[in-house]
């Protein structure tokens, strides 16, 4: 177990560098910082003071160093745009956004895994039948739309629900949460379900379809043909059955709901890192675009990580195959 945690540490160094270096190279040829920092009429002292002041006249390398340097050390530059600490930056905005994907997730994994559930124990059933019917909505409409479409029913027309923002938030030290207040957990509804229902009915269709493939195996048919209940069948050897692969699609959709935020905080202007990545792309704000990528990056590796460590408390097949492959 050590040995395979060392080994996947390491690979995810390696994966970290190989990212930090596209994110650097990608976002340092989109253009010139300077030209959206400078008046239309400065002089080419002034920009070449501004540009040494930068470090951009530095070799690639230089540059690249320098940043890989400061990302190790916590130290993400200075924003060009701003002019503040990145770091900074995205602490004050990184609340927001994991707040909004853990509503997210929360609600595609109570949501789409009980649906799964029940559309695979009654698959012919009418209310079934409803669910997938429904379920073509979230896989088929894309994110931005279906915001819209909440926004315009629950917002326009009912009045219920905001429309935009985060609420009132509470500040608990650096973190500030609308977990804690009324207008917060209102203002979370509408972009939660739009951030995470293509994940619902992922997971609701994929548990349906392992759920149908383990219940038609043999020893499903042994365990019921021991007496023992439809109950005990069901939720204490099928649905266990079904968790690895689940336990992997959930890894990488939450790691998706992270970077694909940008657009659901885009449609209800959340204030959290998916607007702060776009605001920096109009102003070509390298220290921040690679920051944020570098970030999103992280969190992928470790919620991989997670799910590979899960995956030996899950399947005991895993902890056998190793010492048997070793002779």
């Amino acid at each position: 177990m050590l040995a395979f945690i060392i080994r996947r540490l390491l690979q995810s160094t390696l994966v970290m560098l190989a990212v930090a270096f596209v994110a650097f190279a990608l976002f340092t040829y989109m253009g010139d910082p300077v030209n959206s920092m400078v008046a239309p009429d400065a002089t080419l002292e002034e920009r070449q003071r501004l540009r040494h002041l930068l470090g951009l006249d530095q070799p690639f390398y230089v540059q690249f160093l320098v940043f890989l340097g400061n990302e190790l050390t916590g130290n993400f530059g200075n924003s060009f745009r701003i002019g503040a600490p990145v770091a900074s930056i995205i602490a004050e905005r990184l609340p927001a956004t994991l707040e909004l994907v853990f509503v997210a997730a929360m609600f595609a994994l109570f949501v789409g895994v009980p649906c799964g559930v029940y559309t695979g124990l009654h698959r012919h059933g009418a209310v079934s039948r409803v669910m997938l019917t429904l379920s073509l909505v979230g896989v088929s409409l894309p994110t931005f739309l279906i915001g819209i479409l909440l926004i315009l029913f629950f917002s326009v027309f009912l009045g219920w629900l905001p429309s935009f923002g985060r609420g009132q938030v509470v500040s608990l030290g650096w973190w500030s949460t609308g977990f804690l207040t009324k207008s917060g957990l209102r203002s979370l509804i509408l972009p939660s379900i739009t951030l995470g229902l293509f994940q619902t009915t992922l997971f609701m269709r994929l548990v349906r379809a392992e759920m149908l493939e383990v219940l038609r195996t043999d020893y499903i048919k042994f365990a019921r043909a021991r007496g023992l209940s439809d109950r005990a069948v069901n939720f204490g050897h099928a649905l266990k059955n079904t968790l690895v692969p689940v336990i992997t699609i959930a890894g990488l959709q939450i790691g998706g709901l992270i970077a694909f935020a940008i657009i659901t905080e885009t449609v209800f202007q959340w204030p959290g890192m998916g607007l702060l990545f776009i605001s920096a792309i109009q102003f070509v704000d390298v220290p921040v675009m690679s920051s944020y990528l570098v970030l999103v990056a992280l969190f992928f590796v470790i919620i991989n990580l997670v799910v590979d460590l899960l995956y030996y408390v899950v399947d005991p097949r895993l902890r056998i195959d190793r010492p048997a492959t070793a002779h």
